[in-house]
């Protein structure tokens, strides 16, 4: 089953990367604040990431500031297209359907919590 973490990241100015598996790489964003259910968060993408990072806490190479997990657990694709991206994830502290969408110009994260 696919996996995906959160990592709190330093550089270059706090913030939080979602990184998902698919294909034998982890598809990307840089969420701009805290992950939060039912909150729109701001998402950029990101280039696609080594899975070595689903494990991996510590510093970054080329000086980008370090790692560290904010969240992990397993993940399932329920839909992949251009624009838009849902994910329904199981992790310690979040769990339900993540998308990421564009919203005008920008990109958004939001989470829908599982009830229970």
């Amino acid at each position: 089953m696919p996996r995906f973490v959160i990592l709190t990241h330093d550089w270059p100015f706090p913030h939080w990367d979602f990184l998902a598996e698919a294909d034998g790489a982890l598809r990307a964003w840089r969420l701009l604040s805290e992950p939060t259910p039912g909150a729109d968060i701001v998402a950029e993408p990101n280039f696609d990431h080594r899975p070595i990072y689903l494990d991996y806490e510590g510093p970054v190479s080329g000086g980008r500031g370090s790692v560290s997990r904010w969240d992990a657990g397993s993940c399932t694709w329920i839909t992949d297209e251009p624009g838009r991206v849902e994910i329904e994830l199981c992790g310690a502290k979040l769990a339900g359907r993540a998308a990421v969408q564009r919203a005008g110009g920008a990109w958004v994260f939001r989470l829908t919590a599982r009830a229970g």
